[in-house]
């Protein structure tokens, strides 16, 4: 692979190809104070959303891809460390005030959270939840908001929302209750929707009506999506970019195509050669040696390279930066010189015999 290799972070225009980022994280890191000591839950991410993308962000859960994205909302709890960049359309949000936060959550921001059971009240109906939320940011009346409550259950393809809108929450299955936390999100017309793991709670076809759900209000509404999952299914599917993350930073960055047509990070590659193909036979599974380093305990260098078997003394030494490889954005010091991949067996057998050769 002959690509150019630079250092700079990883940047985003809109789908018109011009225009500064919806979204632009840079050198964000996240610390927690705990018995006097701290350790880092985030290292270091570098990530921009174009206005009318969807980029997943992928990783094994702890390795910081919902705390940093929390963090960039002013969401963690009061012993975070947050230090770094986050400008959303051109503002800076970190050292914002709570107060001002507030204005812009729920409004021009919004998130969605894996159970929607915890996201509602159980004692007030689904409508007057989604008509506060509307009331909370624009000067309506209660019928007004309670209208606007009723079009967005129908937004989100909830039957008879006309009577839905008067049921409580445990009325509602799994699959709708997480359809009204959307709905309730979309309800000021954000320009910016996070969803965080919002179908590890639902089963298999429940879940694939929530990502159509998704999908559909991201094209038809025009906003940018960042999907935090730990399926690559999901981001396979739905995603035009995606952001891989590992001990807290970002270790690959491409589009959704390239990223599993020709990874270039061990890891990423160990994820892809994971998923098990119904195509191919294989005596067993692969799956990557090891489990990822507890925080506050990361080895020097690379913190993959415990469990990479491309590991050369370089990596136990150097922390490799998140190179620029012809826009596309890789973590490894080996970025450019890995052998092609071509499925996931052939990955699982490259990987198990340590071969570099190309």
């Amino acid at each position: 692979m002959s690509a150019q290799i630079s250092t700079a972070p990883p940047g985003a225009v809109d789908k018109a190809g011009k225009g500064e980022p919806l979204l632009s994280i840079r050198g964000l890191r996240v610390g927690f104070r705990r018995a006097g000591d701290q350790f880092e839950a985030v290292r270091g991410i570098d990530l921009d959303l174009a206005k009318g993308e969807v980029v997943g962000i992928v990783g094994e859960s702890g390795s910081g891809k919902s705390v940093g994205m929390l963090a960039a909302l002013g969401l963690t709890s009061k012993n975070a460390v947050v230090t770094g960049s986050v400008r959303f359309n051109g503002d800076e949000l970190v050292g914002k005030s709570s107060r001002e936060m507030r204005k812009i959550r729920g409004a021009r921001i919004a998130m969605i959270f894996q159970d929607p059971l915890s996201s509602l009240n159980p004692v007030m109906t689904v409508g007057a939840q989604i008509a506060e939320a509307v009331r909370l940011h624009q000067r309506v009346t209660r019928k007004q908001a309670m209208a606007r409550a009723v079009e967005l259950l129908h937004l989100v393809a909830i039957p008879q929302p006309e009577r839905r809108v008067n049921q409580y929450p445990h009325e509602f299955s799994g699959g709708m209750r997480q359809r009204a936390v959307i709905a309730m999100a979309v309800a000021n017309d954000p320009d910016l929707l996070i969803a965080d793991e919002p179908t590890t709670a639902l089963d298999v076809t429940v879940q694939a009506q929530i990502l159509a759900v998704l999908r559909s209000l991201q094209e038809r509404l025009g906003l940018g999506l960042v999907l935090i999952t730990h399926d690559l299914g999901v981001v396979a599917g739905h995603a035009d970019r995606v952001a891989v993350v590992y001990s807290g930073r970002v270790v690959e960055q491409a589009g959704v195509s390239e990223l599993f047509a020709d990874p270039r990070h061990p890891y990423t590659r160990g994820l892809i050669a994971s998923i098990p193909n119904l195509e191919e036979s294989r005596e067993r599974l692969f799956s990557i040696d090891g489990s990822p380093p507890a925080l506050g305990r990361l080895p020097g260098g690379c913190a993959f390279h415990p469990r990479c078997i491309y590991a050369e003394a370089r990596c136990r030494t150097e922390d490799p930066p998140l190179h620029d490889i012809g826009g596309r954005f890789s973590a490894c010091h080996f970025a450019t010189t890995l052998p092609p991949f071509h499925s996931a067996a052939l990955a699982a057998a490259e990987l198990d015999s340590g071969s570099m050769a190309p």
